[in-house]
């Protein structure tokens, strides 16, 4: 008995942490989200929901949520496709293969305000280099003031996302075409299958695992980002690229931190709605595969 529980202990230490660190802050802000916490408030009352029913009223708040949700969506796909394109391209046997693959994965160690800073100066609107180039090959009818337009400036901010995580899906699609034995692609090869045949039949349903990892985190990471949108438009121009983080934020700095904490339950909730049901999906996607 004593050997059977005595890995038990190693666990000990981790659980305290996040019981202490991740588990009661979770429960306290589910508490202050009933509450009418304020900074000008001389104490804390119990309102029960009048915060949830506020922030439904609040057409700003759909305009995040609408905003989150197409951010989310159209990142977590390209992601995932400009992802495993780059793994299949470099996990042939190409001669700067490995100096490839530390480019592409570079931008993922860089800070997403760094990278929101220097993609502001590229998308400047009369010295950025995207207009210049646009203006150099003869196509100046697509000049564009990219992050003051409420056309293009959520585009943009998903373009540049875009290229800051997809060097991150490539590592992760790169390390579960490792575990694919090459004697079943070489087999398949030898019988003539064609490349696409290879990919649909035997690449794609063993990277079933990946696929797994890589869609539930790139979509919990796009309906919670908040950095790159703060530096490249701050929500703006008006509230065209609000997602739930800046509006948090701005609820925050104006002293309603009950209702933030509400609004932030709320995307707590949806993060949980939407992906438990996609995990479900995956891993029973990696069973029958």
């Amino acid at each position: 008995m004593g050997k059977s529980k005595y890995p038990l202990y190693f666990s000990f230490p981790a659980l305290a942490v996040f019981l202490l660190f991740f588990i009661t802050p979770t429960l306290i802000g589910f508490y202050y989200s009933f509450t009418d916490w304020n900074i000008n408030a001389p104490d804390i009352k119990f309102i029960g929901f009048h915060n949830y029913v506020e922030l439904f009223k609040e057409p700003r708040l759909t305009t995040a949520l609408f905003n989150t949700l197409i951010f989310a969506a159209v990142v977590t796909v390209l992601q995932n496709v400009c992802g495993l394109g780059l793994a299949l391209i470099l996990n042939e046997a190409l001669v700067l293969r490995n100096v490839l693959r530390m480019i592409f994965f570079l931008p993922y160690v860089i800070a997403p305000i760094v990278i929101g800073y220097i993609f502001r100066a590229i998308y400047h609107p009369e010295h950025g280099i995207v207009n210049q180039i646009l203006d150099s090959i003869g196509l100046h009818m697509l000049v564009q003031d990219w992050l003051n337009d409420p056309r293009f400036a959520l585009f943009s901010i998903i373009v540049t996302d875009i290229w800051r995580v997809a060097g991150f899906s490539m590592v992760v699609y790169l390390a579960g075409l490792q575990f694919i034995p090459k004697d079943l692609t070489e087999s398949a090869s030898m019988d003539g299958a064609h490349y696409w045949s290879r990919f649909k039949n035997i690449i794609f349903p063993l990277l079933a695992p990946a696929f797994t990892v890589n869609v539930l985190l790139s979509m919990i990471g796009s309906m919670k980002v908040f950095e790159m949108v703060m530096v490249l438009t701050e929500g703006g121009p008006g509230y065209s690229t609000e997602v739930f983080f800046t509006y948090i934020r701005s609820m925050f700095s104006s002293g309603e931190f009950g209702y933030a904490t509400a609004v932030n339950v709320v995307l707590f909730v949806l993060v949980t709605v939407v992906g438990v049901p996609v995990l479900m999906k995956m891993k029973k996607r990696e069973v029958e595969m």
